[in-house]
């Protein structure tokens, strides 16, 4: 398989208790609650933990998972990312000494960015593309159409972009496409679940609440995944560096975002996995996702990473959790010289 290393797919941990305090005992993380045992896991059965708790975790459990390379991530009671555990960097030197080269050549940065753009663009044209083959009776395949050719001269220019603030311009262009016909894709409670824009900090609707906090839990495994074959997260080719900011996951996430998050907000929607009584509306404006619609949500991601496809560089069959790791594996090898490109993941 194209010296890509394999490994099993590994469950993530959800802690929702508020007061739940994680520590370790032995091999195994134990969950606490006012000093009473609500749960235990062994170690190696995990290949994340995410806390929604204020209690946090012991020194102890968050040095084990930094040794095993079990992503420990911290969320506030809103579902907004607040922090992640790590140790020390792993990996070869070499690859991320060629990491920073390739970082700091815009003329070499642009080559493998415009791969993350030209896997978004595609992926977003299937997505589009998918929904008029499927539903061309229920939405406005006109329209859909007239979004899809746009994304296709964008993923024209963007193949022959020379400079990285270009193609940042030309991905803006073609998600404003995307996003204004997004609506259309929504088939269920369309007068709860309407879709007028993409708004972020904070999200003001139910649609964008989901995908926010889906895009941050794909961020958080392609971290993961960089970090895991050796690659530094932070330093990316078409993000901004920023202190704090794993830039190159975002670029990572890029490709994937319409696939794994997009569709799956969609389909939890248009399969009522997710209802209006799900969701919290604050004197704000800003719309947060309930405990009980982000565990229906949560679960249904977890079901949706063991599912097998065929990935579409490789042609092997995988579980669709495993795709961040092979990315990186390819983004690596890519860096090494081993590929004489990035291949993106362009779904069929």
């Amino acid at each position: 398989m194209w010296g890509i290393a394999m490994r099993r797919l590994l469950n993530t941990l959800y802690i929702f208790t508020e007061d739940a305090y994680l520590t370790l005992d032995g091999e195994n993380v134990v969950a606490k609650s006012e000093g009473a045992e609500i749960g235990r896991i062994p170690l190696h059965t995990l290949e994340g933990i995410h806390s929604f708790s204020y209690a946090g975790a012991s020194p102890a459990l968050m040095g084990a998972c930094a040794s095993r390379g079990i992503a420990l991530s911290f969320y506030d009671r809103k579902g907004r990312f607040l922090v992640d555990v790590g140790g020390s960097v792993r990996g070869n030197v070499l690859l991320r000494r060629a990491q920073y080269e390739v970082s700091t050549d815009e003329a070499r940065s642009v080559q493998i960015a415009r791969n993350f753009i030209v896997g978004k663009l595609c992926n977003g044209k299937w997505v589009l593309e998918r929904a008029c083959r499927d539903h061309s009776l229920r939405i406005d395949s006109e329209a859909l159409k007239r979004s899809s050719r746009r994304l296709s001269q964008s993923i024209s220019c963007a193949k022959q972009c020379d400079s990285i603030d270009s193609l940042r311009g030309i991905e803006g262009d073609a998600a404003a496409a995307y996003f204004s016909v997004f609506d259309e894709l929504i088939l269920r409670d369309k007068d709860y679940f309407s879709f007028k824009g993409r708004t972020r900090r904070p999200p003001t609707d139910a649609v964008n609440s989901m995908l926010s906090f889906f895009y941050s839990i794909l961020a958080r495994d392609c971290a993961s995944a960089l970090e895991g074959v050796g690659l530094d997260s932070y330093m990316g080719f078409l993000h901004c560096d920023r202190p704090g900011r794993r830039s190159l996951a975002l670029d990572c996430m890029e490709e994937l975002r319409p696939v794994f998050v997009d569709r799956f907000v969609l389909t939890a929607i248009n399969n009522r996995i997710v209802g209006p009584g799900d969701f919290r509306h604050r004197e704000t404006g800003e719309v947060i996702l309930c405990d009980t619609g982000r565990r229906a949500l949560l679960e249904f991601w977890q079901a949706k990473k063991r599912d097998v496809i065929v990935h579409p560089f490789l042609q092997e069959k995988v579980p669709r959790g495993l795709v961040p790791l092979l990315q990186a594996q390819l983004l690596a090898k890519c860096l090494r010289g081993d590929l004489d490109g990035y291949p993106p993941f362009l779904w069929k």
